[in-house]
């Protein structure tokens, strides 16, 4: 089971306060939200929500990174998004009073906060600063699951292959000597499950990306080395 801190972090000093949709409350207020969150730490492979369950609050990610899973009615598993922090969770079914629509998985060491349903309603009918950052991390993820339909419909698997490795370098990428350093840690099933293919084809586009010399692999770490010539062998406006 998750650990809960026993002092709870203050959410003014959050490193992901800017990135998240309480960033124009007041100092008064983040002491407020501070004391009504729960603060709790994962390892990975814990469990946040489960598929099915009913949302009982909303979860802010303050750090680490958090898988979202969809098990379809073929009984398959495929990750529906990678969510890191400053992005909330289960919003979605909390306001349209829905289960849970997929299953949150933590991918390596997080942190994240849970605010009861009760409180976050009555936070968002008070403050519409924060109504409106939540409209926008909605639309932003909309925008976000639009583009992957797209991909999958538009573009073959090398394709969606580059576009998900540019897209893992603008929320994670690290600027390194061997190149942008991807700071996530993603196994090969996981990474064929966000692009739709199987972990074989996957590996063995990964090696053409590297004959290529767009990509650089040591170990189980990936450097994007030829930025550009990725952004055309996806397909892309970038």
């Amino acid at each position: 089971m998750a650990k809960a801190n026993q002092l709870p972090r203050q959410c003014e000093s959050c490193p992901s306060l800017k990135k998240g949709i309480f960033c124009s409350l007041e100092t008064g207020e983040l002491g407020e939200l501070s004391d009504r969150k729960v603060v709790n730490s994962y390892k990975k492979g814990q469990t946040l929500f489960v598929q099915g369950n009913p949302p009982f609050g909303m979860y802010c990610v303050s750090k680490g990174n958090i898988k979202i899973t969809h098990v379809g009615a073929d009984g398959k598993e495929s990750i529906v998004r990678i969510a890191t922090a400053g992005d909330v969770l289960g919003h979605r079914s909390l306001f349209t009073e829905q289960y849970y629509n997929a299953t949150a998985t933590a991918l390596d060491e997080s942190q994240v906060c849970f605010i009861d349903k009760k409180y976050i309603l009555k936070l968002v009918q008070e403050k519409p600063s924060v109504a409106s950052n939540l409209l926008g991390k909605i639309g932003k993820d909309l925008g976000a699951a639009e583009q992957r339909i797209s991909s999958f419909y538009q573009k073959n698997v090398r394709e969606r292959l580059a576009e998900f490795l540019l897209l893992l370098k603008e929320s994670h990428g690290v600027e390194m000597e061997e190149g942008i350093f991807l700071d996530i840690k993603l196994t090969r099933e996981e990474m064929a499950s966000i692009i739709g293919t199987a972990s074989e084809t996957l590996i063995r586009f990964m090696s053409e990306l590297k004959q290529e010399g767009l990509i650089q692999q040591q170990g189980k770490k990936i450097f994007i080395t030829d930025e550009q010539g990725l952004v055309e062998f996806a397909n892309i406006d970038y």
